[in-house]
């Protein structure tokens, strides 16, 4: 061993004593340990290795020339090699740097242990043999036991860097809403959903009570988490709570949430800590109130159908009774306007069900829809003495590219509405051809649309208050209509004319 090597022993300890405590930087601190090890070894050149998972891994070096570096590399990654011990790796280290060198150098290897189990390996080679005293392998080992320590607690660090990164990006990009509560309720902090949700920047939110910010307008399904815990919960770490409710914003309106509660609790049971999970609950809510509007319009009006073709039909097979030829022909009528009109609903539900799974599909052909048009205007005339049905296209209209038969129930939509909530008066079907596409509009005398309920005319199963009161129907008529034109890449709208009566467009791809 070199003389120097006791003088400058404790430096060399100091040094390493220094890193574990200054130095987290993995990178960094084996490119430390590795100059300090070639300096107190006498080296010329030298490399770590760590072990991994999946096996050796050259992490640092100094001097050694690339090209060996190189074979080294891919020699380390083997899969016998990396079921070597840190002796057989030395082994094959010192003949590899003998054979290199054609014998002029030599290897020394300090294995790195942490928590008794091998993490690496430091090899300095040298120009002279492995004479070391007792001491010098004392102090040696001294030194390699630090220097696993040193490397232990950086790689402990970059993994628990790691996880936080990990964590902090799957809050971030987590959907629902996500608070981290202390045990005494205080929000240690929040996700960007929730920032979202409550319309608050997050250093608005953390650090106060969990009960300043989750309030509710009315009092929520489920047990509230004060309550809960009144309660004693939780006994467990599975004990979940749900609550559901409208949550206070500091703008309004109030926000439908689902909110789930889960306990973080130490090995002696007492409570760490409590993840909040908040989950906007609007589309869930309208699905309900879709599905129970649904379930309201399609008995009522399923219903009045089925009761006339029922009362008609009992009555002309009265035994007690006989009805001249006028009778039975009116009766029949009825039950057949009736059936036609329980069909037409069926066929709707069928169409918005398909709307719903996936799209309608459509038959293109080529189609001239003025021609169309004057067809549907002299069948729907008559049904209608009180209006008369105008159809104004100009001549050399274009032939488009579309499905005749939803076409057809487009317009035969929006005239039989005309029809209905339309008194009296002209009801007008106008055609205009422009460059890329074509446009439809049909346009009554009638009162016209409100218009608060403009927003929602063409919302699946709405209704208008003033329609309910005077015609039938499942409110599913103007949800198709747009569906169809939109499925044609065309759409549709409702052109505001106050005091003129309804006015409602559609345009269409001249493609």
């Amino acid at each position: 061993m070199l003389p120097d090597f006791r003088v400058r022993q404790r430096d060399y300890l100091l040094e390493i004593t220094r890193a574990i405590t200054q130095e987290l930087d993995l990178d960094k601190l084996l490119t430390r340990i590795l100059r300090i090890s070639i300096e107190m070894l006498a080296g010329q050149a030298g490399l770590i290795a760590l072990k991994e998972p999946t096996g050796w891994r050259v992490a640092a070096a100094q001097k050694i020339p690339p090209a060996l570096l190189d074979y080294l590399k891919p020699l380390l990654a083997e899969e016998t090699v990396s079921e070597f011990d840190v002796a057989e790796l030395n082994r094959m280290l010192k003949d590899l740097a003998y054979t290199a060198s054609r014998g002029l150098l030599n290897g020394v290897g300090l294995p790195l242990v942490a928590h008794r189990q091998v993490i690496g390996v430091i090899f300095i080679f040298r120009n002279y043999p492995d004479l070391f005293s007792a001491n010098d392998k004392s102090l040696l080992r001294s030194f390699a036991d630090q220097a696993a320590t040193a490397v232990y607690n950086a790689q402990l660090y970059g993994q628990i860097s790691y996880e936080k990164q990990r964590l902090d990006a799957l809050l971030d990009t987590a959907a629902d809403g996500i608070l981290i509560l202390h045990a005494d309720h205080t929000i240690e902090r929040c996700n960007a959903a929730f920032e979202k949700l409550y319309g608050r920047p997050r250093d608005e939110i953390t650090g106060r009570p969990h009960e300043e910010i989750i309030r509710w307008v009315h009092d929520p399904q489920g047990l509230t988490l004060e309550d809960a815990e009144a309660g004693g919960w939780p006994l467990t770490p599975n004990a979940h709570l749900y609550v559901e409710g409208d949550l206070k914003r500091p703008e309004p309106p109030p926000l439908p949430v689902g909110v789930t509660y889960a306990p973080l609790l130490a090995p002696d049971g007492v409570l760490r800590n409590i993840f909040v999970t908040v989950r906007d609950i609007t589309h869930f809510r309208t699905a309900e109130q879709i599905k129970s509007t649904f379930i309201s319009i399609v008995s009522h009006e399923l219903r009045t159908p089925v009761a006339l073709i029922k009362g008609y039909a009992s009555t002309l097979r009265r035994d007690d009774a006989k009805w001249d030829r006028a009778v039975i022909n009116d009766s029949l009528a009825v039950i057949e306007e009736e059936a036609d009109r329980l069909s037409k609903m069926i066929d709707d539900l069928l169409d918005a069900s398909r709307l719903q799974a996936g799209g309608l599909s459509l038959n293109l052909a080529d189609v001239a829809l003025p021609v169309l048009v004057k067809r549907l205007a002299e069948r729907l005339q008559t049904q209608t003495g009180q209006h008369t049905i105008v159809v104004d296209f100009p001549e050399s209209f274009p032939v488009i590219l579309a499905d005749e038969t939803r076409i057809e129930q487009v317009l035969a939509n929006l005239v039989s509405n005309a029809i209905k909530y339309a008194p009296e008066g002209e009801i007008v079907i106008r055609g205009q051809a422009r460059p890329e596409q074509v446009i439809v509009c049909v346009s009554d005398e009638g009162p016209g649309i409100d218009p608060k309920d403009m927003p929602h005319i063409f919302d699946r199963f709405y209704r208008a208050a003033q329609a309910v009161k005077q015609t039938k129907g499942a409110g599913l008529g103007l949800y198709l209509a747009r569906a169809i034109v939109e499925a044609h890449g065309g759409r549709m709208w409702i052109d505001p004319k106050p005091n003129s009566g309804a006015h409602i467009c559609f345009s269409l791809p001249r493609r």
